[in-house]
């Protein structure tokens, strides 16, 4: 779903008497400042903005106890962005942002959007985060093709958090690491290539991949994003920080062979809780398929309650796992508030898990660990 909890400078959540949400504030703005320098001045006028107005601050602290762990920073900032790409002045003039930017506009931007948006603005702020990151598919395949290795089985493959659906269909992108490697995954024709720096060996034994096919997809987010509205297609790229382009341009394209194949084949993400809909999904383990439960940076945003539901509901069907209806579970999370993400895979019968990779939070640095 989200990105943007990641390695930064320092966590805000370390008793500092600066008020949590505004230690979120810089803290964000600082992480941002390397890869994202023009969201950062808009984080830091943000900031400021909150310091002098108690009203507007209240409201943004009563979010969340925790505003790093729900993103509100980011909230606001996709909010701001989603303003710019609806064509709305100022901030159409604004975004994409120019190399020498003018803080003072931006400071006034800031405040005129509250002053004058604060039903989009509160709405934003209502939604976590959901970039759909399509670049995450660079680590989701090779753990599909690692379970389709291990199986020999074609796939069942279920996603909770799913936002657009983007990376449900990870096996239609074509993988290119970047680098050392010589091999790829994927045809040349696929709609998207992904290229992530990869480190360490292919995800695959000998010289020829193992066969990956996917016969079922079915999956679910508390908030799906519809791409057949076009004003939902806007709210997701709202998401991607501005300077990223290359990253719009990755959005864009995935978004739209997404839509082609969710019509043709009558695929939708479900607006059902996550431990329900794993919970019916899992009622009856396909014979000849391995079913895989698979999800990417959405677990801190699952209650304990729900996540336990879910645990339970993945172990209680791992009981009945067999060789010839096997059951995985592939997770693309972090492990703490800061870091790198984990890529790791349980697999039933026997329950054993491996760690197969640690990746950057947008996967376009992927180190592979675990030897097939």
């Amino acid at each position: 779903m989200t990105g943007g909890l990641t390695d930064g400078p320092g966590d805000p959540r370390d008793g500092s008497t600066t008020p949590a949400l505004l230690a979120a504030f810089d803290w964000q703005a600082r992480w941002c400042e390397a890869t994202a320098p023009f969201t950062a001045r808009v984080l830091r006028a943000s900031r400021a903005w909150l310091a002098e107005d108690p009203a507007a601050l209240a409201t943004f602290a009563a979010l969340a106890s925790d505003p790093v762990a729900a993103a509100v920073p980011l909230r606001w900032v996709g909010g701001l962005h989603l303003l710019a790409l609806q064509g709305q002045q100022p901030w159409v003039d604004l975004w994409p942002p120019a190399e020498v930017g003018d803080d003072p506009a931006i400071a006034a931007a800031v405040r005129l959007a509250w002053q004058k948006q604060q039903t989009l603005l509160r709405d934003a702020l209502s939604r976590a985060p959901q970039t759909n990151e399509a670049q995450r598919s660079a680590a989701l395949l090779p753990g599909l093709l690692h379970i389709a290795a291990a199986t020999g089985l074609p796939l069942a493959l279920l996603e909770i958090g799913a936002s657009a659906g983007l990376n449900l269909w990870c096996d239609r992108y074509r993988l290119a690491p970047a680098g050392e490697p010589a091999w790829a995954w994927g045809g040349t024709t696929a709609p998207l290539t992904l290229q992530p720096d990869w480190t360490g060996p292919a995800p695959w034994s000998g010289s020829a991949a193992p066969l990956l096919a996917v016969r079922h997809r079915a999956a679910s987010d508390a908030h799906p994003v519809d791409l057949r509205q076009p004003g939902e297609a806007l709210r997701l790229a709202s998401f991607i920080w501005p300077e990223q382009t290359a990253r719009l341009g990755r959005l864009r394209s995935a978004q739209a062979a997404v839509s082609a194949w969710m019509a043709a084949e009558g695929v939708q993400v479900q607006a059902v809780p996550a431990a329900r809909f794993v919970h019916r999904e899992l009622q009856t383990l396909r014979p000849g398929m391995a079913t895989v439960l698979m999800h990417s940076v959405v677990w801190q945003y699952i209650d304990p309650a729900e996540q336990q539901a879910i645990i339970q509901a993945m172990n209680d069907a791992g009981q009945r796992a067999s060789a010839a209806a096997p059951l995985a579970w592939l997770r693309l999370e972090p492990q703490a508030a800061l870091g790198d993400v984990e890529l790791r895979c349980r697999l039933w019968p026997g329950g054993s898990e491996h760690l197969l990779a640690k990746c950057h939070p947008h996967a376009q640095r992927i180190t592979w660990l675990h030897a097939s």
